[in-house]
């Protein structure tokens, strides 16, 4: 053996770089004992010396770079003519002695299946599956000679140069090992998942199989038998009808054939083998330490391994230690509750979870109870079920949050092996009690007693005096002790705002509830809440909104301004608004509303974000869009007109139940309740202002400890701090040292950039199951994207899809379809006729504010951003819950 050709027995995990990812697998495998067919790899040092005879090559690879990997035409022409021109080239006389000498080793009689393996293929990250060829039944020196040419230029065909481009992999990067594996003919063969890879359960292995060879299973041309084992035991078995199989040829090659009546529908493995074969899936995964895909295939009497590689499509798995014999934890994620699912940089998470007010050892430190996967973090809420009257009330709740939570949470509760699961919970009603009898009478006191307008004004100076309390507890310390302090100001938000903040909102939503049912009852009347909610006072995130709206205004007769708006420097933009003519005019405005707002941002809830006030970019398109599509004064006359609408409708109905039976006191109770839900549903945006308020101080605190910390040579970049936890800052401002720091931040970075490609899940349990959750029956057209209504009204016109706010490029009349929106969204409320989300529930931040607006509103439409197209005209009904497309834009 030499560099260009590598036996099994000589190959490990180590070895990638060589013989890439398939081979380094089956060269591990074989070492570890598993039943894998003997071969040997056709080195990338063999695939270097074969390019680099070619002069060529450096023109295609200049070429290549050029292209992006949406240009199929391109892609196509120019991976046709670098394929057409490799496999004319002679390969080297030293690569062919070698891969000769190891096939007469191996045996010259005998047939071989050889294979493509990149460096780039069947990682933890990137599984590049079927992305270069491979060719089976192999016989004879010069069908092996042709077929590792053809390998070496299948790297180069159109879905491997897409799939590079599209992930980032430089061209010339990406090597190519061949290898060549003697030939089992199988009875039956197949796929094995040792975690179920449609809902993620890490304990179901899942088993395709069918009649002969494995591809024609992985080429979709048979359906295969679904087998799944659990425990060791099988606990569904799904029989397809197989009417193919591909089969070995005598002379080389493989011929499909159609499969006897007698087989198409017989189970193509045994019990006793599908047992045995997820027993040694299950070795090969401990052996890994991963789940993995694996090829497997049954002939002459065994079982062989022909392929292992990692799945890389499961969500990653929340660490939740679990007692043997307990249920399966549900964990909700946070994302979904805070309408922002983009992945969070670690500080961002430390901070999070230092504020979740259960499941700590003390008040700075990180919740036990809420755990971080794939960059998002997810609560732990499975203690809660332990009480009967929670598997009912909770479920409720989230309804809420998010229509597809709450079935899903609801269901899986439901089960008689969750329940006989649950350990018991000493002391946990007592301590909810304490938690919520507070918190339940400080609304019944709003909703009875309490003047409203009175009650609202105490809120918001209790609000203020808390706010001002946590910039005062930042300031004057430095190094550790400021460190301390954010750690504890953290974990007191929560707890502080449910206690003394969620009565007031808690309130206006009971009133809410009442008026609906008792309107209904009484007057049959089941359309007025719309009108309620419009203009309501004092909610913050609508007047950010409006603030917006004067700032667009102030903007309108300045023409520099206003340029300095669409195409200035957004990092810069107060700055440079003193150098242009009418920028101190505007800039009291902004100075305004930065005071008030400039903490916000999109995805706010990760505080390592920049905040509107030190990075516009995501604000001054949004101020924009104002200009474009409303008139002068127009923003505030629509709310003072919505404020006219909602105050006429509760007159209304106050006089119309005045008039039944009992009247006077009907009425008196209904005014009662709209004048709290005026009053008080406003304040539903307060808890989420305040936090990010302290957040902006938090934010400013670390920054200014992180400079210290640059200075001294500790951090190499300020944005640094953002890939730590708050306990490790407080190690580094002690001075206390971290072996490997610059390691672990560039490791933590590629993390980053990994997770947010991921799609989290809305619930998932520690097994790593995800629940989706059903939704309930609607009355909708065929061919409706079914959602969950949030906002009353139905509204035609324009989808445009904004993907992020500061790319946000609407026009007048369009429906704004977004992934989610938070309060950093809130400026684009006002250039739409209608909104629709594909997460979010009836209380959440963009339904709120949608109806306060008057805006239909449709949340919950899974991928709504890549089923609706830029430019289809929709018909969005915000009161049944779906969205009709009703004409696609003619291609330009």
């Amino acid at each position: 053996m030499n560099g260009y050709v590598l036996d099994f027995q000589q190959i490990d995990k180590s070895s990638l770089p060589l013989v890439g990812g398939k081979g380094a697998n089956l060269g591990e495998m074989t070492r570890a004992g598993f039943p894998v067919p003997p071969g040997f790899c056709v080195t990338t040092e063999a695939y270097r010396a074969f390019i680099g005879q070619s002069a060529r090559m450096e023109d295609y690879f200049a070429r290549l770079a050029a292209v992006t990997a949406d240009q199929l035409d391109e892609i196509a022409a120019l991976g046709r003519e670098i394929r057409d021109y490799l496999v004319t080239i002679e390969i080297p006389g030293g690569i062919r002695q070698a891969l000769v000498d190891s096939w007469r080793r191996s045996g010259e009689s005998k047939a071989y299946a050889v294979r493509s393996s990149a460096t780039a293929e069947d990682l933890p990250t990137a599984s590049f599956a079927g992305q270069q060829d491979t060719y089976l039944n192999v016989r004879g020196e010069e069908q092996l000679l042709q077929a590792v040419r053809r390998c070496w230029a299948s790297l180069f065909t159109d879905r491997a140069i897409s799939y590079r481009a599209k992930n980032g992999f430089d061209h010339r990067a990406v090597l190519l090992s061949v290898v060549v594996q003697q030939m089992v003919f199988p009875e039956v063969s197949g796929i094995l998942f040792t975690a179920d890879p449609i809902s993620g359960h890490r304990g179901t292995v899942s088993i395709d199989a069918s009649f002969g060879l494995g591809e024609a299973l992985v080429s979709g041309l048979v359906s295969a038998d679904l087998y799944q084992v659990r425990s060791g035991r099988i606990i569904e078995k799904k029989i397809a009808r197989k009417k193919l199989a591909i089969y070995s040829l005598p002379e080389g090659g493989t011929e499909t054939r159609d499969l006897p009546e007698s087989m198409q529908e017989r189970q193509a493995l045994s019990d006793e083998l599908i047992v045995e074969l997820a027993r040694l899936g299950g070795t090969i995964k401990r052996h890994y330490g991963s789940d993995q895909d694996i090829e497997w295939c049954w002939a002459e009497g065994k079982l062989f391994i022909v392929q292992s590689r990692p799945i890389t499509s499961l969500y990653p798995l929340p660490d939740v230690p679990v007692a043997e014999g307990e249920s399966p934890h549900i964990l909700i994620s946070f994302g979904h509750q805070q309408m922002m699912t983009d992945a969070i940089k670690p500080m961002g998470l430390s901070v999070l979870r230092t504020m979740v007010p259960f499941g700590k050892r003390s008040v700075r430190t990180e919740s036990d109870k809420a755990y971080v996967a794939g960059g998002r973090m997810f609560i732990d809420i499975t203690q809660a079920f332990t009480l009967k009257p929670a598997r009912r009330v909770l479920p409720k709740v989230l309804s809420n949050i998010d229509e597809r939570i709450a079935s899903g949470i609801e269901e899986f509760i439901r089960k008689d092996s969750f329940v006989r699961g649950l350990p018991p919970q000493p002391g946990m009603k007592k301590e909810l009690l304490r938690f919520f009898v507070p918190i339940a009478g400080k609304a019944a006191s709003n909703l009875f007693f309490a003047v409203p307008e009175r009650a609202a004004k105490e809120a918001n100076e209790w609000m203020e005096t808390f706010v001002h309390e946590g910039m005062v507890r930042l300031s004057g310390v430095t190094g550790s002790q400021r460190i301390l302090r954010i750690q504890e100001l953290a974990g007191i938000i929560l707890r502080t705002l449910f206690a003394r903040m969620i009565g007031y909102p808690l309130s206006g939503i009971i009133a809410s509830i009442w008026i609906k049912k008792l309107a209904a009852k009484w007057l049959g009347d089941t359309e007025i809440m719309p009108v309620l909610n419009k203009s309501l006072h004092g909610n913050v995130t609508s007047e950010l909104g409006l603030m917006i709206g004067d700032l667009a205004d102030a903007a309108r007769d300045k023409p520099q301004v206003v340029e300095l708006i669409r195409h200035g420097d957004p990092v810069h933009f107060r700055s440079q608004l003193q150098t242009v003519e009418g920028g101190a005019a505007f800039l009291q405005e902004w100075d305004r509303f930065m005071e008030l707002y400039g903490m916000r941002c999109p995805g706010e809830i990760d505080m390592t974000r920049k905040r509107w006030r030190e990075d516009a970019s995501t604000l001054l398109p949004s101020i924009d869009n104002h200009m474009r599509t409303m008139k002068p004064g127009e923003h505030r006359e629509r709310f003072a007109e919505g404020a006219r609408e909602a105050e006429a409708a509760a007159r209304e109905l106050v006089d119309r139940v005045r008039a039944l039976p009992f009247g006077w006191l009907r009425a008196k109770l209904l005014s009662r309740l709209v004048r709290v839900y005026r009053s008080m549903m406003g304040l539903r945006e307060h808890p989420k202002y305040m936090m990010i308020r302290l957040f902006g101080f938090i934010r400013q605190a670390m920054q200014e400890e992180t400079r210290r910390l640059v200075e001294a040579g500790v951090l190499q970049s300020e944005e640094d701090v953002f890939y730590l936890t708050l306990d490790e800052l407080m190690q580094l401002t002690e001075g206390q040292p971290m072996p490997g720091l610059a390691e672990m931040l560039e490791e933590r970075k590629r993390d980053y950039s990994r997770f947010q490609s991921l799609t989290p899940p809305r619930v998932m349990t520690s097994e790593g199951e995800i629940i989706t959750g059903r939704r309930r029956q609607q009355d909708a057209p065929a061919g409706a994207l079914l959602g969950t209504p949030v906002s009353a009204g139905v509204v035609e016109g324009i989808a445009r899809v904004v993907l992020r706010p500061d790319e946000a490029k609407l026009n007048k009349g369009e429906i704004m379809i977004a992934p989610f929106t938070d309060p950093g969204w809130t400026p684009l409320f006002h250039s739409a006729v209608g909104l629709v989300m594909e997460v979010g529930g009836l209380m959440t931040h963009g339904a709120v504010v949608a109806r306060e607006y008057g805006l239909p509103a449709v949340v919950g439409i899974d991928d709504a951003t890549k089923r609706i197209k830029d430019g289809d005209r929709i018909r969005l009904d915000g009161t049944r819950g779906y969205v009709l497309i009703l004409e696609k834009p003619e291609p330009s």
